[in-house]
């Protein structure tokens, strides 16, 4: 089901990019006085007492004109607390209860969604000053007190966060299930693959709710195994579509990468690659997904003899970031190649979920250093003791040396890439762990 979701919201100037920003533990929201600041990113992972959610930085809720306009706030509100499982109210010691405060205290209310009131800048430690007991008139029953800017009073915030949270209700009921993101622009054809991929030779369809307004869960059986289908808004430029449906759409497509095994990632063939396809992209392999490059419309290219090799060429430029992902030239309307993804969504997931034994790596890990000696500086040569796999999804490999500084990205990707050659490892990103033995640098 993915990781719950946390919705920062309030009026503008309270502090939320500022909270958002600390819970985080890194500062992506832009922070400014001004109201309305565009943030290009408004969702990150938080971990606490070692459970981790995806938190989300809300716009300001603010109006068109001096008045208050209930109906911009609602639009802009409506869309963090649809989405989420806790919602956090943020607002002003300094600037005391306002009317925009109860407005949107009422319209959380509304939600029945569970609801937790931060009093932010509340800079000074020690006992609250009698305004801050104002706070109770919300009726969203405890405040609690914080500095979003010193970090004062974030643990309780989180902890009465988490109390709302049913992790242990969250787990997937269907592992045997592969869970596929189907992500991209919009227009890409996204909607119409999942149809199409549903539609044909099925054996059990049912939709169920997913975790977003615009995201559907599609469970289908077939011949080919039995999937989670997840079809995606998708991520449109700023320049086409307003600041509030621009950041939600992104949040969901990357929120459906989240809980996937396999992301497909839909292309145009008649577009190209375009800046959008890289940011999902590279979301999808920094989170170690298993990722198919789909290239749909491929019925509607003028071909010759040596158009799809021409395309894959410069595709290979452009996911450069991403040499281990395969592609497939398919057509949703016709149906082309949609059963070849069949096969490359199951080749992929067992490559992400692919397990090495320690002895085959440390065989290759012998063959690899004789091949090409590991980097020496200054009269001290890198010694590689043995490595072993960590974790899967994606495949996690720890090497212990005797000094990490002389184990240079160059030479880690030397490895990576003997592992690839031996093993496969095709469609998963992989990650290489360097550890110093007891013993350190010597």
């Amino acid at each position: 089901m993915g990781k719950p979701l946390i919705a920062i919201v309030g009026r503008p100037n309270v502090g939320k990019s500022t909270l958002f920003n600390k819970l985080a533990g890194v500062r992506l929201s832009i922070v400014e006085d001004t109201p309305g600041v565009t943030r290009d990113r408004i969702y990150h992972e938080c971990e606490w007492r070692g459970k981790s959610v995806m938190l989300v930085d809300t716009g300001g809720i603010e109006p068109h004109s001096d008045d208050v306009i209930l109906s911009q706030m609602r639009r802009q509100a409506q869309l963090a607390i649809e989405h989420a499982d806790v919602i956090v109210l943020v607002t002003d010691l300094r600037a005391g209860v306002t009317a925009n405060d109860q407005d949107v205290a009422s319209m959380l209310q509304k939600s029945g969604k569970p609801i937790v009131l931060c009093v932010n800048k509340c800079d000074r430690l020690g006992e609250q000053p009698p305004e801050f007991y104002e706070f109770y008139n919300l009726g969203l029953g405890d405040p609690i007190a914080v500095s979003s800017v010193h970090g004062h009073g974030t643990g309780d915030l989180l902890d009465a966060c988490f109390e709302q949270i049913d992790f242990d209700g969250r787990e997937e009921d269907a592992e045997e299930y592969i869970r596929v993101a189907v992500i991209g622009k919009p227009n890409v054809g996204k909607s119409s693959l999942v149809n199409r991929m549903a539609g044909e030779e099925r054996v059990i369809v049912s939709s169920i709710a997913g975790t977003t307004r615009d995201a559907t869960d599609t469970r289908i059986e077939n011949q080919y195994g039995k999937y989670i289908l997840i079809d995606t808004a998708g991520i449109r430029r700023k320049s086409k579509v307003d600041e509030a449906v621009e950041r939600y759409s992104v949040l969901r497509s990357y929120m459906a990468v989240d809980r996937s095994n396999v992301c497909v990632i839909m292309i145009d063939a008649l577009e190209g690659f375009t800046e959008q396809d890289s940011k999902v992209a590279g979301y999808a392999h920094e989170q170690g997904k298993g990722c198919i490059v789909a290239v749909n419309k491929w019925d509607a290219v003028e071909k010759d003899g040596r158009t799809m090799q021409e395309y894959r060429k410069k595709l290979e430029q452009d996911f450069s970031f991403m040499a281990y992902v395969p592609f497939v030239f398919i057509s949703a309307k016709t149906g082309l190649r949609v059963e070849k993804l069949y096969e490359l969504i199951n080749f992929v997931d067992a490559q992400n979920a692919m397990r090495i034994s320690t002895g085959k790596l440390n065989d290759l890990l012998a063959y690899a250093t004789a091949r090409v000696q590991p980097p020496t500086d200054k009269g001290k040569r890198l010694r590689i003791f043995y490595c072993t796999q960590a974790s899967t999804r994606p495949p996690t490999f720890v090497f212990f040396c005797n000094n990490k500084e002389l184990f240079h990205f160059s030479y880690q990707r030397y490895l990576e890439n003997q592992i690839r050659e031996t093993f496969g490892l095709e469609g998963t990103p992989v990650r290489i762990v360097v550890r110093e033995r007891d013993g350190g640098k010597n």
